[in-house]
Parts: C-alpha cells; structure tokens; sequence
C-alpha cells in the first residue's frame, strides 16, 4: 500500500512537473495566457478519459521509432476535442476517437485534425507554426522522459507514458480554447 502512495505521488510530481515545462514554452510561443490559470474544461478531461485507452493502443506501437509522434498526436487531439467542445459538445462529446483519423489512419491525424478539422491551410504560416511547436513541445516531452531513467517497457514506463500524452492532450486543449477566446472564466 505505501509501494502504490509512493508512486501515485511519483507520477503526479512527474505530470505537474511536465506540465509546468509544457506551459513554459507555450507561454513563450504567446498562444497560452501569461498569467492566471489555463483554458480547462472537466468535459475534455472526461473525454480524454474515454478515449485514452484507444489512444494509447495506437501510440504505444509508435513509441520505438516515432517517439515524438507518439505524444504529440495527443495535443493535436486536445485541439481537434477542444473546437468540437466550442462548437457543440452535445453532439461532438459523441464523436469518437477514430472520427479524427486521417487518410492512413493514426499515421496522418496530425494533418487531417489542422486542415479538415481546424481549417488550417496546408503549408500557411498558422500550420507551420503551430507544426513547429507541437514539435518542440512533443520533443521537450520526450527529454523528460528520457530523464526519468524509467526502464523502457515497464509498468513504470507506460504510466510515465500514459501521464505524458495526457498532459499534452490537455495542453492542446487549452491552446485551442485560448485561439477561440476562452478563459478560465469562460470555461
């Protein structure tokens, strides 16, 4: 019982620590706000909740050879939820994990969630942009992971895992809420 406490304690230090960096960078990149709390809404958590098990059957493949892509899907997904959630979440809390594939499936949800969910034009300065930082984002994630020294495809790890992706859906989420003009007053 103390085993599980002790780590319980590990992971949400790991997850807040993560966070904070996370936020970091998107406060410098300007599309988070500068001060006071973070665009959040318990409905996109709940459906990160949902659909995390999904999620995680197809990142946890990727994680040997595409180890950013395997976290930064995630914040895409916070994103494409979080304009679903603007738009109409009676309906769009329906849609499930899968709606947001691209053409090749998990592979291309990236592009399918910035040009046909977000109407992002391919190739514009938004879409590089926000390209440029999901990647510095899933990069730095996968550093502090590495930094953990957790031992690759433990139980440990896939909860270090499963912690990462969440944290980075909910701040894809956030940076969506804040391009449409939330606050946490709005939320």
């Amino acid at each position: 019982m103390e085993d599980e406490a002790l780590i319980k304690a590990y992971l949400q230090q790991y997850e807040d620590k993560l966070q904070e960096a996370l936020v970091a960078v998107c406060k410098q990149a300007k599309v988070l706000p500068q001060e006071g709390p973070l665009p959040f809404t318990d409905d996109l958590l709940d459906k990160w909740n949902e659909i995390a098990p999904e999620y995680m059957a197809d990142a946890v493949p990727q994680i040997a050879e595409y180890p950013e892509v395997s976290v930064a899907w995630a914040a895409y997904l916070g994103m494409a939820f979080a304009n679903v959630w603007h738009q109409d979440w009676t309906q769009g809390k329906k849609r499930p994990y899968n709606s947001f594939y691209g053409p090749r499936a998990f592979d291309d949800m990236d592009e399918y969630i910035l040009f046909e969910e977000l109407g992002i034009q391919k190739g514009s300065e938004p879409h590089q942009f926000i390209e440029s930082l999901i990647l510095k984002l899933s990069s730095l994630a996968v550093t502090l992971i590495r930094r953990e020294q957790v031992e690759p495809q433990s139980i440990m790890a896939f909860h270090v895992f499963a912690r990462t992706t969440k944290v980075l859906f909910l701040i894809g989420a956030a940076i969506r809420l804040s391009q449409l003009g939330y606050t946490m007053e709005h939320c």
